[in-house]
């Protein structure tokens, strides 16, 4: 009977405390985080089940509170809407719907905001209630009496409620903002090998691919859905005859000798207030160009990219941080005083560069060249000529690609010590890369992803050289 009286109390049945089950979530949880604020090697998919899978936790806690204490059983389905926003906002991740992520992100914060207001005025409204006035009342400053001297005579209640709402704002405010700053430790680490910057030479070739036939009896009680018959298509495949010589430095395979074995090339691209910088990521852009730059160089990569603020960027230490950052758009730049402090450190002090794709406005270019004066005020930009090192390898562009000119038709860079720490594209290449390649040639949406190659590449490769020139012996 004892026995199975304990086993009540630990096991995960009705009336039972799920204590296994909640270890488990936590667990899960806490693997989930690190890899969120340290790692980044879980997927999205991956990320969404744990979230999903740790839903059953609060729910079974309060059914075991619902017959024992009516206040816990609500405060823990309050709570469990925190699982159910994690599972909201990462369940779209897997469809690359990042803005539904965004939307979605943004609306839990407002209903955890209601959630916490609801709890905050029935918890003053209780005490209120248990302070009751006595026949001699004094001067009191108790905000939780309602009578208080600076609630005046005159609708008290309604003054009482107002403070709470205001306080109850100022706290939830300074928490999010303390959450907010809270930017952990992050690190960023390249695929280990070696090589040497080559060109690449282009070999097309032509793969015929036929789909099995399938001959189906008309009066069968089977359904079938065949597909259409002879149904033939005719696929382009690039290679490189050098796929897997590209790389800076002495190390086996393709990559880089200050790599490591668990590196991958990542894309990162920056959220900032003011306009839409999650451009063509519902189309799957940013992976497109990731998967392509795999195979075209032989690199491992990342099987998703990655939004990022700014400030996170604060996160990653000086020797294990991004080589590139990608900033899109077509409205205004906002990224504030602290903002272009983090993007100054991050372009000299830990050897970065900013890539910059103009996303549809003419407007945008002055937004980030203004943007750039701020962070490298004494840096002034230069055009980026096609015989430049990042337009010849590792494909040697004839032409600068792109899907629609915004105001000029070359590039422009910023140059600290003979390195590119910034670079502009005035073509919204970010189009080409997407799904459908926004019905461009294929001539144009091929010369796009080169580029994207190079850039991803020369930033790597700089950042390589710069990792070898400063380490210790």
């Amino acid at each position: 009977m004892n026995r199975w009286r304990q086993a009540s109390q630990w096991g995960l049945g009705h009336g039972r405390r799920p204590v296994a089950l909640t270890a488990c979530a936590s667990i899960l949880w806490l693997a989930l985080w690190a890899d969120a604020h340290f790692l980044f090697h879980f997927s999205p998919l991956i990320h969404a089940i744990c979230f999903g899978l740790a839903l059953p936790v609060p729910l079974s806690w309060a059914r075991y509170w619902r017959s024992r204490s009516l206040l816990l059983h609500r405060l823990i389905l309050s709570g469990s809407f925190i699982p159910l926003w994690q599972f909201a906002v990462t369940a779209p991740l897997v469809f690359s719907a990042y803005q539904l992520s965004e939307a979605l992100a943004h609306a839990g914060v407002a209903i955890f905001f209601v959630i916490g207001l609801g709890w905050a005025v029935w918890l003053v409204d209780r005490k209120t209630k248990q302070l009751a006035p006595s026949s001699h009342q004094q001067r009191s400053w108790n905000p939780l009496r309602r009578w208080a001297w600076y609630f005046g005579r005159r609708s008290p209640k309604l003054w009482q409620s107002t403070a709470t709402l205001g306080a109850y704002s100022a706290l939830f405010l300074a928490a999010f903002l303390i959450f907010n700053s809270m930017t952990g430790c992050a690190i960023y680490e390249s695929p280990y090998g070696g090589g040497e910057e080559e060109r690449l030479r282009q070999v097309v070739r032509i793969q015929k691919v036929v789909k099995k036939k399938y001959i189906i009896n008309p009066y069968s009680s089977i359904l079938f859905n065949p597909p259409p018959i002879d149904d033939v298509r005719l696929q382009l495949l690039e290679e490189t005859a050098h796929r897997y010589k590209v790389g800076q430095g002495e190390g086996r395979g393709a990559g880089f000798s200050g790599g490591t074995s668990r590196g991958k090339v990542r894309f990162i691209r920056l959220k900032y207030n003011g306009g839409d910088w999650q451009q063509d990521m519902d189309r799957g852009a940013d992976l497109n160009l990731l998967t392509e730059y795999g195979v075209r160089t032989g690199h491992r990569v990342s099987d998703r990219p990655e939004p990022m603020d700014i400030k996170r960027l604060r996160a990653f230490p000086a020797r294990k941080s991004p080589p590139m950052v990608y900033m899109t758009g077509q409205q205004n730049i906002q990224v504030g005083e602290d903002g272009v402090r983090i993007l100054r450190a991050y372009l000299l002090d830990k050897h970065g560069m900013l890539f910059g794709d103009n996303g549809g406005s003419s407007g945008w270019e002055g937004q980030f060249v203004g943007m750039m004066k701020k962070v490298l005020p004494k840096v002034e930009p230069i055009t980026v000529y096609l015989d430049h090192q990042i337009h010849q390898v590792p494909y040697v562009l004839p032409k600068l690609p792109y899907v629609a000119k915004h105001g000029r038709s070359d590039a422009l860079g910023w140059v600290v010590d003979g390195r590119l720490v910034a670079y502009y594209h005035p073509g919204d290449i970010g189009d080409a890369w997407a799904d459908g390649h926004s019905g461009v040639s294929r001539e144009i949406w091929e010369s796009c992803f080169q580029l994207g190659v190079n850039i991803i590449f020369y930033a790597h490769a700089e950042y390589n050289k710069w990792l070898e020139a400063t380490k210790e012996d």
